[in-house]
């Protein structure tokens, strides 16, 4: 395969990528989610169904400009009521989108609960047995925060909380469609801080007051000195960053009408202001659009040739892969893409397949899987009832057979691969729970003597990257060392890295497994699900994953490293520092979760 074509590497990526869930990179995940202790209901309940009818009514709601949503479904007491929010920058159709990744998510974070709430990025969904529209809710408080500090924190802080009190104001007084206010200052030593506040708008001006000043106090609490931070309530939340997080948002509150007189004077200026920014893209858009299409018309001859000619690519007749496919049939598609749909089929030899399209150069091609059927790691890991089958020796396979695979793309690999989002629902398992990684849309091509690279576009999952990627875009092969220290602790504690609960206190997994580790406790951090286990081999596990997610990328080990401290038990493993992002001091009744964008 000749890597030196940008649509060759294309190809080269999406052949090792294989997915069976698919979202948006930045929004697949939630960023923390709770779980109501109010009680629960039963198999076969009535309470069941509503809420199963009342999830799926959201992916038939039409799109609004607000990004409001609250649904109610059944009779007391079995009534399900729920209340969806868009961050109000987002644009309506990743808005739905974001709230139907909420729908299904909710009930696998919460199973069986009758309440309960998910936060994304750019939205929150939560649904309750009891009345919710209207009422202010601030029983549940998440708090988040930069590891790094800044230059000036006093200069800094008192920036911040001027800036915020100012939104509160903004936030509170906005109207019955959106509760939701942006702002940007730059304190006495230019550090610039960029802020976001929104409530819930059904609330009332004072109680969304009531809330942010709930939320304010909390953040200068955990956040103060440090480069971004955020405060979750149901009712509402705050964030702030150095870097601007946020667009504008996709309709402004109505503003006081403009006098004739205004307008007029303005219209000249404002047709002006927008025309010649237009004409502009115009022109230099119609330039671009000839200059790439006169290069590609040089070069499609070899393109369409060079397209799959390495021996190691197998290619099938397009008539087989019909027939596989029961002429790709609806009952045959496992998924939908951003590279277009997936479908298993099955070959006349009896193998079962994966097809996954896409387009090349305005050729249809289609890529062939293998079908693995155990579907990705976070269905075990995160299920209890599946996790119960997932023994200890299984777990050690997974783990070393997923540190040999990122070690084949970092060493082996004719071309060094930084994969960039590695995370329980990127690791594959066969019908023997032999893990494949999968999902290479984020990854990075590198010569083998490269090991780094920058970017301006943080992409990644909520939890599993690398402090100093989240931050300042700096990706390495140690980015995937950290991510794979994550992935060791959740395979260990069966546990979720962003929030879990531990009886009464609400904290994410780096926290919890440091603060058992110091304290000698580690047998506190086994899956519970677990009722065989080698105590030396989970325990060094542990000490490995905390190897892993150490702050500094250069005291974590390589992969080749990690490879022989899993598999050699003489080895004598250095001590880990203090994991990259770590919670001091939980508030009462607060979680805690990473915060890396």
């Amino acid at each position: 395969m000749e890597m030196g074509s940008s649509d060759s590497a294309l190809l080269f990526l999406l052949a090792l990528s294989f997915v069976f869930t698919f979202s948006t990179a930045r929004n697949s995940d939630p960023t923390a989610s709770s779980c109501s202790n109010r009680g629960n209901f039963t198999a076969g309940s009535t309470y069941e169904p509503n809420l199963s009818t009342l999830l799926s009514s959201f992916s038939s709601m039409p799109a609004n400009d607000y990004g409001f949503y609250n649904l109610s479904v059944g009779r007391n007491p079995e009534t399900v009521n729920a209340i969806a929010l868009c961050r109000g920058d987002v644009r309506p159709d990743v808005c739905l989108s974001c709230i139907n990744n909420a729908t299904t998510e909710i009930t696998s974070a919460c199973p069986k609960t009758k309440e309960a709430v998910i936060w994304y990025d750019f939205c929150m969904l939560r649904y309750s047995n009891r009345s919710i529209v209207g009422v202010l809710d601030r029983s549940i408080i998440i708090t988040a925060r930069n590891p790094s500090n800044v230059t000036d924190s006093d200069s800094f802080n008192r920036a911040l909380n001027n800036l915020l009190v100012d939104l509160m104001n903004r936030t509170a007084s906005g109207g019955s469609l959106r509760k939701f206010a942006t702002g940007n200052v730059i304190d006495s030593v230019l550090q610039p801080i960029h802020a976001l506040e929104q409530c819930t708008p059904d609330l009332s001006q004072e109680d969304c007051t009531t809330c942010l000043e709930t939320a304010l106090p909390r953040i200068r609490g955990c956040c103060g000195g440090r480069q971004g931070g955020q405060v979750l309530l149901p009712s509402c939340f705050v964030r702030f960053e150095m870097q601007r997080f946020y667009e504008e948002p996709t309709l402004s509150p109505p503003t006081n009408e403009t006098t004739p007189n205004s307008y007029d004077k303005n219209t000249s200026r404002t047709i002006i202001a927008i025309v010649v920014p237009v004409a502009g893209v115009v022109i230099i858009s119609i330039i671009v659009y000839f200059f790439i299409r006169a290069r590609k018309s040089k070069e499609s001859v070899q393109t369409v040739d060079d397209e799959i000619i390495n021996p190691e690519s197998l290619q099938f007749d397009f008539g087989a892969i019909r027939i596989a496919t029961n002429n790709f049939a609806d009952e045959n598609k496992l998924g939908q893409g951003g590279f277009g749909s997936v479908y298993k089929g099955r070959l006349s030899s009896g193998q079962d397949i994966a097809v996954k399209s896409f387009s090349l150069e305005r050729t249809e091609r289609l890529l062939v899987y293998e079908f693995l059927p155990n579907a990705s790691l976070n269905r075990f890991i995160y299920d209890q009832e599946r996790r119960e089958q997932l023994d200890w020796e299984t777990r050690h396979k997974i783990i070393g057979g997923i540190a040999r695979g990122i070690l084949y793309l970092h060493e082996d690999s004719r071309l060094r691969i930084i994969h960039r989002d590695l995370k329980a629902s990127n690791v594959l398992l066969d019908a023997d729970m032999n893990p494949k990684i999968a999902d290479f849309g984020m990854a990075r091509l590198f010569t083998m003597d490269e090991t780094q690279g920058n970017t301006s576009r943080i992409v990644g999952t909520y939890g599993y990257m690398a402090p100093e990627y989240a931050m300042h875009g700096q990706f390495s092969v140690k980015s995937d060392v950290y991510s794979f220290g994550v992935l060791i602790l959740e395979i260990v504690t069966g546990k979720r890295n962003n929030c879990f609960s531990d009886r009464d206190n609400t904290e994410d997994l780096l926290s919890y497994t440091w603060k058992n580790w110091r304290e000698g406790t580690t047998v506190k951090l086994i899956d519970s699900a677990l009722k065989i286990y080698s105590k030396s081999e989970t325990t060094r596990c542990i000490h490995i994953g905390l190897l892993c997610v150490q702050e500094n990328a250069a005291d974590r080990p390589s992969m080749a490293s990690i490879v022989v401290m899993l598999s050699s038990n003489s080895l004598t493993l250095p001590m880990p520092s203090e994991p990259a992002i770590f919670m001091h001091a939980p508030f009462d009744q607060t979680s805690h979760i990473l915060l890396s964008d």
